[in-house]
């Protein structure tokens, strides 16, 4: 596939592409194989039949929590009667997702899922396999596969909370560097472990404490310093329009983006270090550290008016969303000659006619395969001969030729 050579004679960048999909016990699914070509994925069927949970599926194929950043115990099947005595679900049960994935070096098994083992010992870990070898952590997944997604839940990336701004970049930036998921894991741990120290009764252990924030302050310049580059080429690419697509200004804020600026790592790490030491006492009580990665936030303006994106109106953020993320898949292309699998949630529905064809005509060009799902199959008309079509209704999978 990297072989692979354009029209106009240049060399096509390598794509990653799911071949055979394998669901156990996962959402509504309880046992699905579902195989495909290359080309883009057209899942058609009415709200709750499963299709957003095939795309979740697929993202699980990548580092994190996937598309809905579910907890590992949430996405297994519930079982009918499966309530226990308090009247909560219980989601104590295995799941598991497998899939063959076309990479640019040759073809790849990849496997993640939840035992029965991990659960009844209270441990939230997920199990991954590559090529039917235990793998250390999600981390090895990015070493094979890359997928972004849009979700009718990011339409609000613009206007909510910081967090799921950075959930959206963390995305990105494991289509560059697959190691950003064992910083980010291991920071997050230390994060929890420092403030039930200093919250715990009597003195916290100074010498466990100091190797905690020890291990914040390295992990948590190494997080910000691959964000801050990673947002810094990708602004080149988000400022040219693509079609009625608008070009994009993006930048990353924070005290630890604004300390990468004035000096180098080291003494970003330093300063980072004395911070955690000074804000111990205000930490305990807000239950988070006062400072760090988990503090950044990412600003986006549209380029052509410099309105900030939370600004805009919906259906311009929409289409701002849309071009970062096509951005995104055209700088994987070009730097690491790879696309990137794209997963589109209901992101046809609500654009007009000429934004959408746009879309399926940009998908076409960077070669990606898109899975995309929505209720109305005559959304994705411009697609057809392009794209294999799949009608879902009540978690079963039916192709429409």
């Amino acid at each position: 596939m990297s072989d692979a050579v354009s029209e106009s004679g240049s060399r096509a960048p390598g794509r990653y592409s799911v071949a055979r999909l394998t669901l156990t016990g996962f959402r509504c699914y309880e046992k699905l194989r579902l195989d495909v070509d290359e080309r883009p994925v057209v899942l058609s069927g009415p709200n709750g039949a499963g299709k957003t949970n095939l795309l979740e599926a697929v993202s699980f194929l990548a580092p994190g929590r996937g598309l809905r950043t579910a907890r590992i115990g949430e996405v297994s099947m519930r079982p009918e009667g499966s309530q226990d005595g308090s009247g909560q679900e219980d989601f104590e049960h295995p799941w598991a997702v497998a899939a063959t994935v076309r990479t640019p070096d040759g073809p790849v098994d990849l496997g993640t899922g939840r035992e029965i083992a991990a659960a009844a010992n209270g441990r939230e870990r997920r199990v991954v396999r590559i090529d039917g070898e235990d793998a250390r952590g999600q981390a090895a997944l990015g070493e094979h596969f890359a997928a972004v997604w849009l979700t009718p839940r990011m339409d609000r990336l613009f206007v909510e909370g910081a967090s799921a701004r950075r959930r959206f970049i963390d995305r990105l930036v494991f289509g560059f560097d697959p190691a950003h998921a064992g910083r980010v894991s291991a920071f997050e741990t230390a994060a929890r472990e420092r403030i039930a120290l200093l919250r715990g009764a009597g003195a916290a252990d100074p010498v466990w404490l100091g190797a905690l924030e020890e291990t914040m302050a390295g992990r948590g310049v190494a997080i910000t310093a691959a964000r801050k580059e990673t947002v810094d080429r990708l602004a080149t690419f988000c400022q040219r329009p693509v079609g009625p697509f608008p070009g994009a200004r993006i930048v990353l804020e924070g005290a630890l983006e604004g300390w990468l600026d004035e000096g180098p790592a080291l003494a970003a790490e330093d300063r980072f270090r004395a911070a955690l030491a000074e804000h111990r006492h205000g930490d305990a009580e807000s239950g988070r550290a006062a400072v760090g990665p988990h503090r950044s936030d990412l600003r986006v303006f549209d380029a052509h008016s410099g309105t900030p994106a939370g600004q805009s109106s919906t259906g311009q953020q929409k289409a701002l969303l849309i071009a970062i993320v096509l951005a995104g898949a055209r700088m994987q292309a070009q730097e690491r000659d790879r696309v990137p699998v794209l997963l589109l949630d209901e992101v046809a529905a609500h654009l007009d006619a000429s934004r959408r064809e746009a879309l399926f005509e940009e998908l076409k060009v960077l070669g990606a395969q898109a899975w995309l799902a929505g209720t109305d199959i005559e959304t994705f008309a411009p697609l057809r001969g392009a794209a294999q079509f799949f009608g879902i209704d009540a978690a079963s999978v039916t192709p429409i030729e």
